[in-house]
């Protein structure tokens, strides 16, 4: 004869399920998973073989005339956010929501939607111009506060070949051998006239004894797919988490935005829940003391605070590294934030070549 199970370990057991069950139905619906499709994209092989030397910030190149079209009007901050079924829907005018909400707008005019289709059909194998920086990684030591105070390591790759680049920003909490905490934020696409065109973009997440979490966005010309699988309209010129500080790199230093304290640089910005009309107000010059020496540098930081847990980041780039980011401050809230300190020189690609003739860096 059997002897019965005492109910209270049937009861627990029906609960456990429900937890994992639910937890799981809560991951699938923020847009992260475990080990299921898509998989990250294989990350580029440069040789990076010389460590950059610090150079008086490059003298502004005259920049080509502008094209005839009008320039897009920046959207307001307190512009509503679009549901994803409204994608082909009108778009109304904007009225003012609370601090804090996203904000999303539809391309403008059917010349913008074929001016990003062509901007993504461009040639891989032509050479995007001598205004982007080699591919170059820079290495940071972290600090912060996460229930505590935190330390760690963490590094930023830009990748060229041809117009395709990727950036990868790798962080850890803890131990280089065996970290706490990693994440990588990774971005991929091309190189256009118009600066930093990011085709998809993937975040992992793994915690000591988890399983790695990935969120993917994906830009699909005039929409964009976020983590959670909606689709909402997009803007032209929209960045992610990890291409958006190139991008403003490339911006100072082709002089297509002038460095002056109290100036603002806007572009939409896609993170993986949701969009923004975002805004970097440039604060001043700064003095950093870095393995490298004191190093003046530009701080930028955002004029409003992102919402429902998005990460939000201040940026120092120093002129004498080509604008690159020495000093990285990425926050969720007062209380959870990490700081990335240049820890030392910058190593760079070669000189591009042509032919096999190498090319003469610009001084």
């Amino acid at each position: 004869m059997r002897t019965p199970r005492p109910p209270g370990l049937l009861v627990l057991a029906v609960l456990m399920l429900h937890l994992l069950l639910g937890r799981e139905v809560q991951r699938i619906q923020e847009g992260w998973v475990s080990d299921g499709p898509p998989p990250m994209p294989p990350r580029m092989q440069v040789a990076l073989v010389r460590e950059m030397q610090l150079q008086e910030p490059p003298a502004m190149r005259a920049q080509p005339p502008r094209r005839s079209k009008p320039r897009q009007t920046p959207v307001p901050l307190a512009a509503p956010a679009l549901p994803a079924s409204a994608a082909s829907a009108h778009v109304p005018e904007a009225t003012p929501v609370p601090p804090g909400e996203p904000v999303v707008q539809a391309a403008s005019a059917p010349a913008e939607a074929a001016s990003v289709a062509m901007a993504a059909s461009a040639p891989a194998d032509g050479e995007p111009g001598p205004e982007w920086p080699l591919s170059t990684r820079l290495s940071y030591v972290l600090t912060g506060n996460y229930r505590g105070p935190v330390s760690g390591q963490a590094q930023v790759e830009w990748l060229r070949q041809g117009r395709d680049y990727q950036v990868h920003l790798d962080v850890g909490v803890g131990p280089g051998f065996a970290p706490l905490i990693s994440r990588r934020m990774s971005s991929q696409g091309l190189l256009t006239p118009e600066g930093i065109a990011p085709q998809r973009y993937d975040e992992e997440t793994k915690v000591v004894l988890s399983d790695a979490r990935r969120a993917s966005v994906f830009f699909l010309g005039t929409q964009v797919q976020l983590a959670s699988g909606a689709r909402e309209p997009s803007q032209r010129g929209a960045q992610d988490s990890a291409s958006q500080f190139v991008q403003l790199t490339w911006l100072f230093l082709t002089g297509r935005e002038p460095l002056q304290a109290g100036r603002t640089v806007q572009f939409p910005l896609v993170l993986p829940r949701r969009q923004y009309a975002w805004q970097y107000e440039v604060v001043g010059e700064e003095m950093l003391d870095t393995p490298m020496g004191p190093l003046a540098s530009w701080h930028l930081r955002p004029t409003r605070a992102p919402a429902g847990g998005d990460l939000a980041a201040e940026v120092w780039l120093a002129p004498s590294l080509q604008f690159l980011p020495v000093r990285l401050l990425i926050r969720q809230d007062a209380d959870t934030y990490i700081d990335l300190m240049l820890r030392s020189a910058p190593l760079q690609a070669a000189p591009e070549s042509t032919n096999g003739i190498p090319r003469r860096l610009s001084q």
